[in-house]
């Protein structure tokens, strides 16, 4: 179902125009904007940092690493979902590999900046729908079996609000998979160049979506074979006033694809089950719970959110 950011009502339609109070969105760059006063500048992170990403993605051991690692959590948790949402979607290297974890998944990506999505559009094709919003404001009502959210939450100062808006944008029964910075103590100028609000500390994402009324099926660290280096180079490089946070990404190809062949033991570890309780990441995987069978149809002032008035229909 879509909502209306404007009057808050749900409705049943292709096209983006409320029948309630006739609000439509506007676009930006071709791209339906939700929030277009934040496509071009905001305070989430670097208008320009897209390009950046664009071409480092691929040759950087962390992003391949971590794309293995989630469509290991979907397949497992999250195998038979049909209407998928990313969040953040940036380039679209991960809905690229969403894609292929969830071939018979109709997917959506979204990003504030909407200078991002033409980079998705090039490397996803038409057939992936990417529109341009603010994750406070999502102007969808029990629409998704999966939202997904990856280093997302620490550059959005209200996340319990985003929480909030992802159990509502959820189908009962559906699910979301996150992964955060984790560790205050790794806090570094790569943080503050990166616009982070925070980094997590040790339960602190669970219990945020908890609150959310969302339950954890599954939490843990990630990169936590590589935590005694990483915390030495934010103690000792990443506290430089002269830090280049870019060469995180870019470095020498020998060095590259041994901190992969790391990453990929403890990703193949993480595969069988085993979770762990320290690392530079933390990736929770929680789920609506479903409506129990028989239950009575809720009343309006039961869907009062935020306030706004959900008008849902049973299912």
């Amino acid at each position: 179902m879509k909502r209306c950011l404007q009057c808050g009502s749900t409705y049943d339609s292709v096209e983006w125009m409320c029948p309630a109070c006739g609000a439509s969105p506007a676009y930006v760059n071709g791209f339906v904007a939700f929030a277009p006063d934040l496509a071009a500048y905001n305070d989430g992170m670097e208008p320009d940092a897209h390009h950046g990403l664009d071409v480092t993605q691929d040759s950087s051991f962390w992003f391949r690493v971590r794309n293995r690692l989630i469509t290991d959590l979907v397949r497992r948790y999250f195998p038979t979902a049909e209407r998928v949402l990313e969040i953040g979607c940036g380039t679209g290297y991960v809905l690229q590999a969403l894609r292929t974890a969830l071939p018979q998944s109709c997917l959506s990506g979204s990003e504030i900046y909407a200078n991002g999505l033409p980079y998705a559009a090039r490397r996803l094709g038409p057939e992936v729908k990417l529109f341009q919003m603010d994750a406070r404001d999502i102007p969808y009502a029990t629409e998704f079996d999966l939202i997904c959210a990856f280093d997302v939450l620490e550059h959005v100062a209200e996340d319990e609000r985003v929480l909030h808006e992802l159990y509502r944008a959820l189908r009962p029964g559906g699910g979301v998979l996150l992964s955060v910075p984790q560790h205050q103590f790794l806090w570094s100028k790569s943080d503050e160049i990166s616009l982070h609000k925070r980094r997590y500390r040790r339960g602190e994402l669970e219990s945020k979506c908890r609150k959310a009324k969302l339950h954890i099926i599954r939490s843990t660290s990630f990169v936590t074979t590589l935590l005694p280096l990483m915390l030495l180079q934010r103690r000792i490089w990443g506290r430089r006033k002269a830090y280049d946070a870019d060469a995180e990404l870019t470095l020498p190809l020998l060095l590259d694809q041994s901190l992969e062949c790391i990453l990929e033991l403890e990703r193949k570890i993480l595969r069988a089950g085993v979770s762990f309780p320290l690392g530079g990441s933390r990736f929770v995987a929680a789920r609506r719970q479903p409506r129990p069978v028989g239950r009575r149809r809720p009343s309006i002032e039961e869907h009062v959110q935020d306030g706004h008035v959900m008008l849902e229909s049973s299912p």
